[in-house]
């Protein structure tokens, strides 16, 4: 009696030391995480991916890596991504070219967005900032509109590339104000940058990293943001918003997914701790410096805001025509 009494508290004994470890094994990956950019290193979303892996690495008290797969705005390493188990070992920070343009832009796009990646947590959105030659006319948006209006198919616009996330702000923008204007994309920013400075294009969207500096040395003027709401490391520059087009967002965005198939728990526990991280002081003071915000809320939110910009890109794409770059 004695002995089956000792081989029951022993059997439950084991019970409790097992369970809590079975429970670490499901809400957390079983070894280092890889979080894979793709973009090459030194830019705002690697930083940012940098920062967040060195502070989730302590919370987790696993080492954390981010591995640079640059190429195709995000779309290569997004293609690695999707190929991985969803065992949480490797993440992806997603990208608004990669898991909000693309779908609509590339026909034979090698993944599903909602098939073959997890949802995790949004991590921010900046704004692009329409900016233009400090010699030109306009200086204010409602000053651009009617100069617009009044030369249609006229006035220029350059892009950082057909189908980029700036040539789809301009597009969502022509459609609300009813406009027409003479669209140039480049291959990037830095061309389309020199030919802005140097008269060749009049006005363009661009992303806060590029125009910051350029906007606080007077070399160019600002008319409008595209967040919702003023960011918060450009106050001064009213949004498109304000101006007479309410709700007019497009943002560059980025936010951590998995591949498809991870466990519910792990995906809870990753979005519990990530919003932890966003919310230290070092944090927010990296997030300031690249322009993000509003980063941070639950799962389904960053599910369904995903959602509702690949309709939003999909809808853009298909009314004005645009075709991806070969």
């Amino acid at each position: 009696m004695q002995r089956r009494q000792f081989m029951t508290g022993a059997a439950a004994l084991g019970a409790a030391l097992v369970l809590p470890s079975a429970a670490r094994a499901q809400d957390m990956p079983a070894g280092p995480v890889k979080i894979v950019v793709g973009f090459p290193a030194g830019g705002g979303t690697g930083v940012l991916a940098r920062l967040l892996g060195q502070k989730l690495g302590v919370l987790w008290n696993m080492p954390v890596i981010v591995e640079n797969r640059a190429g195709a705005a995000g779309i290569i390493a997004a293609e690695q991504v999707a190929r991985q188990p969803g065992d949480g070992n490797t993440l992806l920070m997603a990208h608004v070219n990669s898991h909000g343009i693309a779908p609509g832009l590339q026909p034979k796009l090698a993944y599903s967005v909602d098939k073959d990646f997890t949802p995790i947590a949004l991590v921010g959105k900046t704004p692009t900032i329409l900016i233009g030659g400090a010699s030109q006319p306009a200086k204010t948006l409602p000053e651009l509109v009617q100069l617009c209006r009044a030369q249609p198919g006229k006035i220029v616009f350059g892009s950082a590339g057909s189908g980029s996330a700036q040539h789809l702000a301009l597009e969502i923008f022509k459609a609300r104000a009813g406009i027409d204007v003479l669209h140039v994309p480049y291959k990037g920013s830095a061309p389309l940058m020199n030919d802005l400075l140097g008269g060749h294009v009049q006005y363009c969207f661009e992303g806060m990293t590029t125009a910051t500096p350029l906007i606080q040395s007077g070399k160019v003027i600002a008319l409008a943001q595209t967040l919702q709401k003023r960011s918060k490391s450009q106050p001064n520059v009213p949004t498109v918003a304000e101006q007479g087009y309410p709700g007019f967002e497009a943002s560059i965005w980025f936010g951590m997914v998995g591949p498809g198939g991870m466990p519910a728990a792990m995906v809870q526990r990753m979005n519990r701790d990530i919003d932890q991280v966003l919310a230290m002081p070092d944090v927010q003071e990296k997030l300031a410096q690249v322009g993000a915000e509003d980063g941070g809320g639950g799962v389904q939110r960053f599910a369904e805001f995903m959602k509702s910009e690949q309709q939003k890109y999909a809808k853009t794409i298909q009314d004005a025509k645009i075709v991806a770059e070969g």
